[in-house]
């Protein structure tokens, strides 16, 4: 029988061994920090203070952004910490805790995707049901259901993944704990809990994926039958963002579960999850924000509002 030694912890990866290559990812990945959270606070902001904004469409851009700067906050701000502290180690529970936090959001983020493109369906293709069928009730519970889903998703992921045994080495291909280097590193002959969970994520995926395509099928057939030109291209700039957005984050997360594991490290292995934990929470903002009029109008009266406090009143209730 192999000795089994009890791990207490883990190293993750660090992308250089030269400290100055160190410093200057550290400040590269702080900026892309700040950014991200600079944008998505200001949305959440924008869109609490501006009563014209408290609509089910910016109710859900409200809570993707609170997901974005949670799903961030996961991993970079550790990443960073390790970078200047040339240390790369991680806790057993801060790995556990970081597998659980970033499996919940990003679930809870596909979840919530998909009910925001239900929403653009029924406000593009049914605008005359549409108040009646995205009541406040309705779209909370939605929101709610999206965020539900998401941690029962992540408790499952990071309960069958810390079943298996680590008896070998503990360095963590990755900048955060994740599930695929994670199986690489265990030494468990099977991962039958992990796998059942794959699958049964896999098929949410699809299932989101399909409900989406079909939701957005039917918008596109909507939206070209729009006898203005100024019509169209509001209803386009809407959803296609949204679509940019999901596409990217589905995508590189599907290929970064399903892809069969390399002995050797590879770019792509490095590369992929910052699509779906860095870009997202990065771009969503400036894709929302500056593509979106209403959320620009609210952008300038809440400037506005700060350097005269006594010039807008009445727009942010």
């Amino acid at each position: 029988m192999a000795n089994l030694t009890v791990v207490t912890g883990f190293l993750l990866m660090c992308f250089s061994n030269i400290w100055e290559l160190q410093v200057l990812y550290a400040i590269l990945f702080l900026l892309i920090y700040l950014v991200a959270l600079l944008g998505n606070i200001l949305i959440c902001t924008v869109i609490s203070l501006d009563g014209k904004l408290h609509t089910p469409m910016y109710f859900f851009l409200k809570n993707l952004s609170f997901l974005d700067l949670c799903l961030i906050s996961t991993t970079v701000p550790k990443s960073i910490a390790n970078s200047l502290s040339r240390s790369c180690s991680i806790s057993l529970l801060g790995c556990v805790s970081q597998l659980f936090l970033m499996m919940l959001f990003t679930a809870s983020e596909l979840f919530l995707l998909t009910v925001m493109s239900y929403d653009r369906y029924v406000a593009i293709c049914q605008p005359l049901h549409y108040e009646v069928i995205m009541t406040r009730r309705a779209y909370v519970k939605m929101a709610a259901a999206s965020w539900f889903s998401g941690s029962l998703f992540g408790a499952l992921y990071s309960a069958s993944t810390f079943t298996l045994f680590f008896c070998g080495s503990r360095e963590i291909h990755q900048f955060f704990c994740d599930v695929p280097p994670l199986l690489r590193i265990s030494c468990s002959e099977t991962h039958l809990a992990v796998d059942v969970t794959m699958a049964f994520g896999f098929g949410l995926g699809i299932f989101c994926s399909i409900y989406i395509t079909i939701s957005y099928s039917h918008i596109f057939s909507t939206v070209l039958k729009i006898p203005t030109r100024e019509g169209r291209s509001k209803a386009f700039s809407t959803c296609l963002p949204h679509l940019i957005v999901l596409m990217v984050f589905i995508t590189t997360g599907a290929i970064a579960y399903l892809k069969p594991p390399q002995e050797s490290d590879s770019v792509l292995d490095l590369l992929l999850p910052m699509f779906y934990t860095v870009v997202p929470p990065t771009m969503n903002p400036v894709i929302y924000s500056l593509r979106n009029k209403n959320m620009k109008t609210a952008l300038m009266k809440l400037i506005a509002w700060e350097y005269f406090s006594q010039g807008i009143p009445k727009s942010f209730a």
